[in-house]
């Protein structure tokens, strides 16, 4: 007779404890990433344990860490951080023990991401959020193994994660809505800025706006159009500075006084068109342009286009200051 297996019973709902109580955060992978985050949670005060199978794993992880904290303490450290905090264990199963929060930062590869991840959901304890620091794999195409996949989710940072705000969360087809609503509150209390995303895109937000900018690089440099130090330069001494204080969606806008968004993309809608880029550019109709001009309105805030500008003008200035390229008083510069 053929004994057909029950199939895994369900998990109960998702009941980890509340953001504001994780004292113990597991960092699974410990290379530059890896590193990079465990560094962060220790500035922030937390116990962490962290596993990788590279037999320095230790030594190196350290290493990391000690070469990041002078500038996590010019950061400003929180109380009772301490890279003594700091446990590195010989199995995985020993750092995730009595883990609150895990942070995977394993290799970039598909089939490894299924595996440990279904290691993770098997091993962790009850409740707690599994979070992966993806560069651009979905969700959904890592979850594929875990018998109850509802606590995972990506938890993607920027490079290095102890110095750079940002992580951008998504779960996928599998995931429990109140995990990324969890796993999105707990960076925040961890002293991260947050972008939760309602649906998931390879390579997320910032990666794919990155990817466009690197690739349109590659092919000026192929075509000998532009030197690697002429790129560079395009983006440190121009866009970039203004990138930094709004982002190139209200940076647009303000390139169209005082009709704003509309008023840029009544202007410039048909460059769009000319070939400034190797990549296609979308039709733009009238769903998003509207679409366009009512975010920039809903990301001013209520500011008005002076409020804008000047805010811009006082950020930019603040970056070339800070950077060495202006004066920082009135006071040195007659020096």
């Amino acid at each position: 007779m053929t004994v057909i297996p029950s199939p895994t019973p369900p998990p109960g709902p998702l009941t980890p404890c509340a953001p504001e109580d994780v004292r113990r955060v597991a960092c699974v992978g410990a290379g530059v990433i890896g590193g990079g985050w465990a560094a962060h949670f220790l500035a922030r005060g937390y116990d962490v344990t962290a596993w990788d199978p590279a037999p320095d794993a230790a030594v190196q992880l350290r290493r990391l860490i000690a070469a990041a904290w002078p500038a996590l303490e010019q950061l400003g450290l929180a109380d009772g951080a301490s890279q003594d905090r700091l446990t590195v264990t010989a199995t995985l199963e020993e750092a995730l023990a009595d883990a609150q929060f895990v942070q995977e930062s394993a290799p970039e590869k598909l089939d490894l991401k299924r595996d440990l991840l279904a290691r993770l959901e098997a091993a962790a304890p009850a409740g707690t959020v599994i979070a992966s620091s993806t560069s651009g794999y979905p969700m959904t195409d890592m979850q594929t193994e875990a018998a109850h996949p509802g606590r995972l989710v990506v938890g993607h940072p920027f490079n290095p994660p102890y110095l750079i705000p940002l992580v951008e969360v998504v779960g996928g087809e599998r995931t429990d809505p109140a995990a990324v609503e969890w796993a999105s509150r707990f960076y925040e209390v961890a002293g991260k800025s947050v972008i939760t995303m309602d649906r998931e895109v390879p390579g997320f937000i910032a990666n794919r706006l990155q990817e466009a900018l690197w690739r349109e690089a590659l092919h000026m440099v192929a075509n000998g159009e532009a030197t690697v130090a002429e790129i560079d330069a395009s983006i440190t001494e121009g866009p970039g500075l203004r990138w930094a204080v709004m982002g190139p969606m209200l940076t647009f806008a303000l390139a169209g006084g005082e009709g704003g968004m509309a008023h840029m993309l009544d202007h410039f809608g048909p460059s769009l068109k000319s070939p400034w880029t190797r990549l296609e550019a979308p039709e733009l109709d009238r769903a998003l342009y509207e679409a366009v001009v009512a975010g920039c309105d809903e990301a001013a805030d209520g500011r008005s286009i002076a409020d804008l500008v000047a805010e811009r003008d006082r950020g930019v200035i603040d970056i070339l200051r800070a950077t060495g390229r202006l004066p920082r008083s009135a006071e040195e510069a007659t020096r």
